[in-house]
């Protein structure tokens, strides 16, 4: 049976059992998806590729302590987690980026005043995003930006899945407020 057609759980099984090459499908799969989530902390792109390597090294490292019965992405996003909290607290510094995107002229019809104004939003969300406390921010990127369910958001952060809930609605609510601050020089409550 191909491998892109198994299960992560059933591939990891067969790493263990047979043919550690295999591992290689594991990258394949999650490279992209785990670079994403570390752009959320990590700006530099070479640290954030030395951060996702120690990423696929502990998880490759620790794949017998794998729980085959449980889901795989929420314990290597786990491990995702804990290495970018690493890198922060390491480097003593709080990196948030939604969109490393630049801004670029591709077509004159674009309008160069909407092109700002988003620059400027964007800004202004990552400047109230960044203020979040981690308690807030953790569940609202992993929810809204790396769609991940309460459940796998409960494993990846330690937490129950009715406390997931709750965080992110006080985190909508605390992120709310911090723009509306922001825009309208309006105290939060």
């Amino acid at each position: 049976m191909p491998t892109t057609v198994l299960s992560d759980e059933r591939l990891i099984a067969n790493i263990r059992e047979k043919d550690r090459e295999l591992y290689g499908e594991i990258i394949r799969r999650y490279q992209t998806k785990l670079g994403h989530y570390l752009k959320k902390f990590i700006r530099s792109h070479d640290e954030l590729e030395d951060v996702l390597q120690e990423v696929f090294i502990k998880a490759y490292r620790n794949l017998f302590d794998f729980n085959i019965d449980k889901k795989f992405s929420p314990w290597i996003y786990r491990i995702a987690h804990n290495e970018a909290l690493n890198y922060l607290k390491k480097h003593k510094r709080q990196v948030l980026s939604l969109d490393d995107s630049e801004l670029e002229v591709i077509d004159e019809k674009v309008n160069i005043q909407d092109a700002v104004d988003a620059h400027i939003a964007k800004a202004t969300i990552e400047k109230c995003f960044a203020r979040l406390k981690d308690k807030y921010r953790e569940p609202l990127i992993l929810y809204f930006f790396e769609q991940k369910t309460y459940d796998e958001i409960s494993d990846i952060l330690h937490v129950p899945a009715a406390t997931v809930g709750v965080l992110i609605m006080r985190g909508k609510k605390v992120l709310k407020e911090s723009l509306k601050q922001e825009l309208y020089g309006k105290q939060p409550k």
